[in-house]
C-alpha cells in the first residue's frame, strides 16, 4: 500500500509541477531576469506551495504516526555546516543556470524533450561524483 500511496503521490506532485508551468525552463529563468523579461507568478506557486504545506504539517502532526506507517521517519541533522550551505548554494547555482530542479527536470521527461534528459544526466553523474573518496570530508 506503501508504493501505492507513493506513486499517487508523485502522479500528483507532478501533474502539480507540470500545471503551474515549473516543468518549463523559460518560467523558472524569466523568474530570476528581473531586469528583463521578469514573470512574477513564480511567487504565486511557490506561496500556494507553502499554503497547502502548512495545513499538511498542521493535519500530520496532530496524528500520533502516519497513516501507512509505523512511525514517522524525520532527519536527524540539525546544524547548519558548510556542506549544508555549499549544497544549497550548489542547487540554487544550478537551478538558476538550467531552469530546472530534480523534481521538474523528472516530470518535464514526459515532454520527450532532449534538456531535461541532460540535467538528469548531469545530476546523476554529481550524485555518484560526491561518493567519490577525494570529495568526501575527512
Amino acid at each position: 500500500m506503501q508504493i501505492v500511496i507513493a506513486l499517487l503521490s508523485g502522479v500528483i506532485f507532478g501533474a502539480g509541477l507540470a500545471v503551474s508551468g515549473m516543468v518549463n525552463p523559460a518560467k523558472i529563468l524569466n523568474f530570476f531576469d528581473i531586469a528583463g523579461t521578469w514573470d512574477p507568478s513564480l511567487i504565486f506557486v511557490m506561496a500556494g506551495a507553502l499554503a497547502v504545506t502548512m495545513v499538511g504539517y498542521r493535519l500530520a502532526w496532530q496524528r500520533p504516526s502516519p497513516m501507512f506507517a509505523a512511525t514517522y521517519h524525520l532527519p536527524s541533522a540539525n546544524q547548519i555546516d558548510a556542506r549544508l550551505i555549499g549544497g544549497s548554494a550548489l542547487f540554487g547555482l544550478g537551478w538558476g543556470l538550467s531552469g530546472f530542479c530534480p523534481g521538474p527536470a523528472i516530470a518535464s521527461l514526459t515532454t520527450l524533450s532532449t534538456e531535461p534528459v541532460i540535467f538528469i544526466i548531469a545530476m546523476l553523474a554529481g550524485m555518484l561524483a560526491v561518493k567519490l573518496p577525494v570529495l568526501r570530508p575527512a
